[in-house]
Order: C-alpha cells, then structure tokens, then sequence
C-alpha cells in the first residue's frame, strides 16, 4: 500500500514515538499528579517534561498555560466554547475553517448570542487586512483561522494577519492541524493568543493527544468536570492552569510519544520541510502533465504545506479515489474532508476534490507510481 493520505493522520508513525510509548507502558505506568510514590513521580516527569518542551518550541510565555486534550478538535472546542463571551460579541473567521472551528462557533453562536462574520482568503493579504478592518466592529473579541487549508495546502500569513488584529486587542486563535510539523511557529513572535494542534499529522505523533497554547491572560471556562488530582475537596474546579481543564487520567504514553515528536522536529524540522518541498514540486509538476487533471494549486506556492487538490474532468472525486485504493492500492482522500465552505470557494461542492498528501516519509519511486496510476485512470475515461 502507498499512503498518501498524510493530512488525515500520518504513517507510519516515527519509530522513536513508539519506543517512547512503550517504554512508558512498561515502566511507569502510573497516574499523574495522584500520588507521591515513586512511579507517580516519574510519570507526572514525563508530562511535565512534554509540557515544557511544547512551550520551549512553540515560544508560550508560561508553561502552565500548555494544556493537554485528547485531540486538536476537543481542544478548539475548549478555545471557543470555554471562551467568556457576552451576548452580542462578533467573531471574524475565514472561509477555509475546517468543521472543528465552524461548528464550536456556530454552537457558541447559539448559546450565547454571537455573532460571526467569515471572510474569503484570496492569497492577497492586503485585500484580505482590508476585508478584515471593514468587518471589525466594537463587539469584535476573537479572530479565529486555519493556519493552512486541509483541502488545497494553502498557507496564511499568521504573524501579518495577527499583527495588525494586535492594536485592536482582538484575542487571535489559530488552528494549526495542518501546519504543526511542516512549518516552526513562534507565538510569541507572531502574536497568536491561543494555538492548537493535534499529534497525529505532521509531527508523525501518535492518535488520541492534542494540545492547546494559550499565550494571553484569558477568562476561559472548562468544558468538562471531575477529578484533577488538586483541590479534591473542593466542589468546582481547580483555578490553577493547567489542571483546571486537564479533567480524568491523561493519556500518558500519548504525551510521552509527543515528547518524542517535538524532539524530532526540533532536531529535524529543517531537513523535513526541505524534502516535503522537493516532493511536491515533482507531484504537483507531474499532475500538470497529465490530460483531463484539473488541479486546484492554493494562492501562495511559495510558501505551502505538503497538501495537494485535484480532480479528472467531472468525475466523482469518490470514484477516483476507490480506484486508486482498489486497483492500484494506493490510499488518498475524496469528498469534502469536513470543510464546506472551502468547497464553496473551489466550486466543487458537487464534485469535491481528491486530496493527495505526502510527508518526508513518502518517496519519489511511489509518487512516480502514483502519477502513473493517475494517467492511466485519465486514459480510461478517453481523456
């Protein structure tokens, strides 16, 4: 099987992730922040030490405020649902939100009243700035955005976009899923107020782990209850961050197989986006060859995460992708991958588009089977 469905979840999964993992189930196999034995301490080590390690690499001023969630979507509902929001307060979101931004908003839209503008991304930031300050109103309390398109691969310019939101006090929430691995973010730098990603795409990590990085004094409320390890006779949560969210046993060997992703992009994050670059300029070159493929390249090739869209002519992008799978055993993606009104941008509601995604670990000889497998289907249409 050729995996080229990296944007998904990434495989296989780093060998030091899963020695991390193991190494955890076996030796300390514990639950973290519940006692002070000695196999307790170690593990709530290794949780504090992945805790440290995303603030170092990600550039969070306090490292408490680096919480974890059993995956990026949970943690983007904790972001804008645990949000303290008044009636009437405004959101700006962009056309290329995935689903697990565009439902929590459009929940907290309901519940409490917002209200929430999405602006188009055309690959032109000043018309895209320009778009943003017509939209920005008093109400105005949170700009939330994709890092990178999961459809098209496309790129924003975060440190411009949330550099110019910073003189309007606007709180900037960036869903980095598709970004994390492929491209360093700074927080601080950029002036990103709160960010969140999973472990199982580009960081080559394992499923079940996200985290979301809060680099502002925030109000947030949790979105769960139970126990935290703290405050036992206490019947609210916690005050103190990180525990006040981090509810239940943690998924231990998932963070430990975090910490062992975060050291392999921070001692190879170079060569990876080096080699990612280098593949898709022969995938994206060896599409364009091919009669009938319609691709659907984002706004700035420059700067782009390994994702790729295209379709044949008119043909179903399912149909595609079953052949793909069935008759040349290759795994990529098709429909509408949970992103709506990216689709409304492509005008391929219909259609949606077949999604080929790639990481350092995919090679030129199964890209070359790849486009080969491509043409072939193209032929079969008479083409």
């Amino acid at each position: 099987m050729i995996y080229m469905d990296q944007a998904a979840t990434s495989y296989p999964t780093l060998p030091s992730v899963i020695k991390e993992m193991i190494h955890s189930m076996k030796n300390y196999g514990a639950n973290p922040g519940r006692g002070t034995h000695t196999l307790g301490v170690q593990t709530s080590d290794i949780v504090n030490k992945t805790r440290a390690k995303a603030a170092k690499l990600f550039n969070v001023q306090h490292v408490h405020q680096c919480i974890f969630s059993p995956s990026a979507t949970i943690a983007l509902n904790q972001a804008i649902l645990g949000y303290s929001w008044k009636k009437g307060d405004h959101v700006i979101a962009t056309t290329m939100e995935h689903n697990a931004v565009r439902r929590p908003l459009e929940a907290a839209r309901r519940k409490h009243g917002i209200t929430v503008t999405y602006i188009e991304w055309t690959g032109n930031l000043q018309k895209f700035i320009k778009q943003i300050k017509s939209n920005i109103r008093d109400q105005t309390t949170m700009f939330a955005m994709t890092h990178a398109s999961n459809i098209t691969g496309d790129v924003l310019p975060i440190e411009e976009i949330c550099l110019f939101l910073k003189k309007y006090h606007i709180t900037t929430l960036v869903d980095a899923s598709q970004s994390i691995g492929h491209i360093p973010i700074r927080m601080q730098e950029a002036f990103i107020d709160m960010l969140v990603f999973p472990g199982h795409k580009g960081l080559r990590g394992p499923k079940g782990i996200g985290m979301l990085l809060v680099n502002k004094e925030l109000i947030l409320e949790p979105l769960f209850y139970g126990g935290s390890g703290g405050a036992s006779e206490s019947a609210t949560p916690p005050l103190q961050w990180p525990y006040r969210f981090e509810v239940g046993t943690l998924n231990v060997p998932a963070i430990a197989g975090l910490y062992a992703s975060f050291k392999y992009i921070e001692q190879h994050g170079h060569k990876i986006v080096s080699r990612e670059t280098k593949l898709m300029k022969k995938l994206e070159k060896g599409l364009e060859q091919i009669p009938g493929v319609v691709i659907y390249p984002p706004y700035s090739k420059d700067v782009r995460v390994p994702v790729l869209a295209w379709n044949i002519k008119d043909i179903d992008s399912e149909e595609i992708a079953l052949i793909l799978d069935s008759h040349y055993e290759i795994a990529v993606r098709s429909g509408l991958h949970c992103n709506p009104m990216g689709h409304e941008t492509l005008h391929t509601t219909e259609q949606g588009v077949v999604r080929v995604s790639i990481n350092e670990t995919n090679t030129e000889e199964e890209l070359d089977q790849f486009l080969h497998a491509v043409k072939e289907i193209a032929q079969s249409y008479n083409i």
